[in-house]
């Protein structure tokens, strides 16, 4: 009880400072909050840090940011209407946990659609315009992306076709591996990272589809013993920023702040790609089994792929058809 009222002061105290400041910007140093839910150790974490080292040495330190990671101040699911609200001004999120508002908002999680990197680099260019106009409208600015590494499988023995899934409590995390996991015959359960650990071992799940990283940040060597790197997709997070309070900076901070974005883009797709080998050699060293999918696996996820592209095209309607056609003439034949 204690825990949530201090949570709701310090959102009361933030939310108004917020206000004082954004009316007020030449007369005293504006001092922004962000909520992230990913620990300190996360590549996402460091490349955030770094960005606020970047605004604050680009804006003179006229701008401040106090980062509250590991989902201490909000929950992933509350994060981004926190930022909408004004209680934070800046905030970082899977961009899939919230499909539910929108298809745009977790295609880059649809199964086999984007399962290279080179296929990454292309959703994404065809997707930022229409996400970023979602997030306009809701009164947001993204500020950047960057993709998730690979996934995988983690479970306790090994999976040589779906039917090793079917029945398994499977953790979801979106609509999408919802989905997939009623498509493998498994049975989905909404988990999120920071409760991974316990889920597993007091058997609320017993598999799940994620990144090399987040076993990493779970210790997944202390609840499953094999893991099975399919690629699947790359999943994006999203840092954004109350436009508000973003207009209420002076063009030059403006400017400091989009540039550090910038500069985070490039930096966050570096660290994906160097944790994407990294992270599966600290689980191999803590001794799981790093297992090479089988073509049958490999063939069953394909299938169950391509049934969920499709429905997420007609979730999305005609600009989503106009999107995937924009993806895939971007692809190398």
């Amino acid at each position: 009880m204690h825990r949530t009222l201090g949570r709701r002061a310090f959102l009361g105290a933030a939310t108004a400072g917020a206000l004082i400041n954004a009316s007020r910007p030449s007369l005293a140093q504006t001092r922004w909050v962000m909520a992230s839910p990913y620990p300190d150790g996360n590549f996402h974490t460091r490349n955030i840090r770094a960005f606020v080292e970047d605004v604050e040495r680009g804006t003179g330190g006229r701008l401040s940011i106090q980062l509250h990671n590991n989902a201490t101040l909000l929950p992933l699911p509350q994060i981004k209407r926190g930022v909408q609200q004004g209680q934070v001004q800046l905030g970082e999120v899977l961009l899939s946990a919230y499909g539910n508002e929108d298809p745009f908002f977790e295609v880059d999680s649809v199964p086999f659609l984007a399962h290279t990197w080179e296929g990454t680099a292309a959703l994404d260019a065809a997707t930022q315009p229409y996400i970023r106009a979602r997030l306009e409208r809701q009164g947001l600015t993204l500020l950047y992306m960057v993709p998730w590494p690979s996934q995988a499988f983690y479970t306790r023995t090994e999976v040589r076709s779906i039917e090793d899934l079917r029945g398994t409590r499977f953790r979801s995390y979106n609509n999408l591996t919802v989905r997939m996991a009623e498509l493998m015959g498994a049975q989905p359960t909404t988990v999120q990272v920071a409760e991974i650990a316990q889920a597993f071992a007091t058997n609320v799940i017993n598999a799940m589809f994620t990144s090399a990283q987040t076993g990493v940040d779970t210790s997944a060597w202390d609840y499953a013993r094999v893991f099975t790197d399919v690629g699947g997709m790359r999943a994006r997070n999203a840092i954004f920023v109350n436009t508000r309070a973003l207009n209420g900076l002076s063009e030059a901070d403006r400017n400091a702040v989009r540039e550090a974005a910038a500069r985070a883009t490039t930096r966050g797709l570096e660290l994906a790609r160097a944790a994407e080998g990294e992270m599966v050699g600290r689980l191999r060293t803590q001794g799981m089994t790093i297992a090479t999918p089988s073509d049958q696996l490999m063939a069953q996820l394909r299938e169950i792929g391509a049934r969920q592209t499709q429905e997420w095209a007609q979730r999305a309607g005609p600009e989503g058809v106009q999107m995937l056609e924009r993806y895939r003439a971007a692809m190398p034949q």
